[in-house]
């Protein structure tokens, strides 16, 4: 299959060679929102920087896109709430550029702390005022990282060298963590207090917009320095202006802004902000290694694989990655098998983890879609993926719940799914045995060893003899061959479980002749 990708912003030549070595690439900048909706529709995938707005517009006229690739860390140009509704995997290059966002963060705290733009324009003026540029010293200073991801661990790394104290401030990030890097994790309220320079690194969302205003500024040293080659936004810039003009704020450096190119931000005209126009990317290896690293995400999605940095669904880290699959794997089978028993529409699915598993509870949130994937998919016309499983989950108003539990009843690990339904409900459990084989060991209170591929016919019956019989029999004269069958039991002569596999598909009519069979009392056809 030919794919067609449009990129649509300027990117590497080492990226665009990797994608045409594979599918058809369209170079297109400078669209307009509606120039890019009317040719959307034939892009199998779309690569931006930040000068395209990917608006909800674009990706509802986007009927084929599969992937949307940022060349950088923010992604808050492309509405990913869109993306996900419609199953667009959108990824982005957050490694690429790390250290050449941290480098410029660096040069920007000392050229805020030597005053060096100003120093420099004066003596390019021919003054010679020495003592009019007076700086201070890192040494001993003491750096608030608000944001303790790549860019903030290597930003404190680099400080550090510098002998700085170095505190920081990050919501998932725990003190034992912190103390790894030699950094001291606080409240963010306690970081405004007690650092002489304040860094901010974390993306512009809810949380974090204005994070840096009036109240906060108040709370915060005198002569205090702050720094921003995150995003604009975080920063009230008027706040920020007031409280340079005031002396509050000894000075501050920039380089992102609320409105780019911030043409009436108040702050360009103070001689003791240093300001550049969003340069923290802006090395020729950044932007090598980010048109790399999202060419080569886009190729892996458009073969039907995964993009190794999603931001519209739960990451794995690298090293768990080959330990999880088979639970993904095995949690997907598990779905698709439950949801083609149970009857009724389904109102709540429950993925209760046990034993070893809940040691890896901080990345088991992509199990859990890989569920919910394989419960949606046989019932639904529309694609479902790992990014939108949720989604599509809540819009039909089926809840979801995690649990843990260390009890997991002789197995080493083991998955339940319980769907209910209003007609009821029914659990399917299965396991991981070493590292790859994965099954299926009970259904209800009914315990096997399924291997869950290929076509299954599910039967419940009265244990006793002259019923399995027959029921092969039907299958036989249909000339459908039965390659293993698991029975399972609770009592002696009661209700059993019989799980056949079959080599191909069961026709309805020859399902209705197997559960006329006397003491079948119910039968059902799967595909896992």
């Amino acid at each position: 299959m030919s794919y067609n990708v449009l990129v649509s912003d300027p990117l590497a030549e080492e990226g665009i060679e990797i994608l045409k070595n594979f599918c058809n690439v369209d170079e297109k900048t400078g669209l307009s929102e509606d120039e890019l909706i009317s040719i959307i529709g034939n892009y199998d995938a779309l690569i931006v920087r930040s000068g395209t707005e990917v608006t909800a517009r674009v990706i509802e006229a986007a009927a084929k896109m599969k992937y949307i690739g940022r060349a950088g860390a923010g992604v808050d140009n492309i509405d990913t709430d869109a993306a996900t509704r419609k199953g667009i995997i959108v990824a982005n290059a957050p490694e690429g550029n790390t250290l050449a966002a941290t480098e410029h963060t660096m040069a920007m705290m000392l050229s805020l702390a030597r005053r060096i733009p100003s120093a420099n324009a004066s003596l390019k003026k021919g003054e010679w005022k020495r003592s009019k540029f007076m700086g201070v010293e890192m040494n001993e200073k003491t750096l608030g990282v608000v944001g303790f991801g790549r860019i903030g661990r290597e930003v404190a790394q680099r400080a550090q060298s510098f002998n700085m104290r170095v505190v920081a401030y990050d919501p998932f990030i725990t003190p034992e963590r912190g103390a790894q890097f030699g950094v001291e994790m606080m409240s963010v309220e306690d970081l405004f207090k007690v650092a002489d320079v304040i860094t901010v690194h974390t993306p512009l969302i809810k949380e974090t917009k204005h994070l840096v205003n009036a109240a906060s500024i108040a709370t915060m040293k005198d002569g205090v320095r702050i720094i921003n080659c995150a995003r604009g936004g975080i920063i009230d810039e008027k706040a920020l202006a007031d409280a340079v003009l005031s002396g509050k704020v000894a000075g501050a450096a920039l380089d992102v802004f609320e409105e780019e190119p911030p043409t009436e931000s108040p702050l360009l005209g103070l001689d003791n902000v240093v300001v550049t126009p969003h340069l923290g990317a802006s090395t020729v290896e950044a932007q090598k290694n980010v048109a790399i690293s999202i060419a080569h995400q886009c190729i892996d999605v458009l073969k039907g694989g995964a993009a190794k940095y999603v931001v519209n669904a739960p990451m794995i880290p690298t090293e768990l990655q080959e330990t999880i699959e088979p639970y993904a794997r095995l949690a997907e089978k598990m779905g698709r098998l439950v949801s083609q028993i149970v009857s009724g529409a389904i109102t709540k699915v429950e993925v209760t983890y046990a034993g070893d598993l809940i040691e890896m509870r901080q990345n088991l949130k992509f199990v859990t879609r890989m569920a919910i994937k394989g419960i949606l998919d046989p019932v639904l016309q529309r694609p479902v993926n790992i990014v939108n499983a949720e989604f599509v989950a809540r819009e039909r108003g089926i809840a979801v719940a995690e649990t843990m539990t260390e009890e997991s009843h002789g197995f080493k690990n083991l998955i339940s799914i319980t769907v209910r339904t209003k007609d009821g409900e029914e659990t399917i459990s299965g396991s991981v045995f070493g590292k790859k084989r994965v099954r299926i060991v009970e259904i209800g209170s009914f315990t096997m060893d399924l291997v869950p591929e290929g076509s299954v016919v599910i039967s419940r019956h009265i244990d006793r003899p002259g019923v399995i019989g027959p029921a092969a029999t039907v299958l036989g004269k249909q000339s459908i061959n039965i390659a293993g069958m698991q029975v399972g039991r609770v009592s002696a002569g009661e209700e059993a479980l019989m799980v056949l596999n079959v080599d191909s598909v069961v026709p309805e009519n020859v399902m209705d002749e197997l559960r006329a069979v006397p003491g079948i009392i119910s039968a059902t056809f799967a595909t896992l």
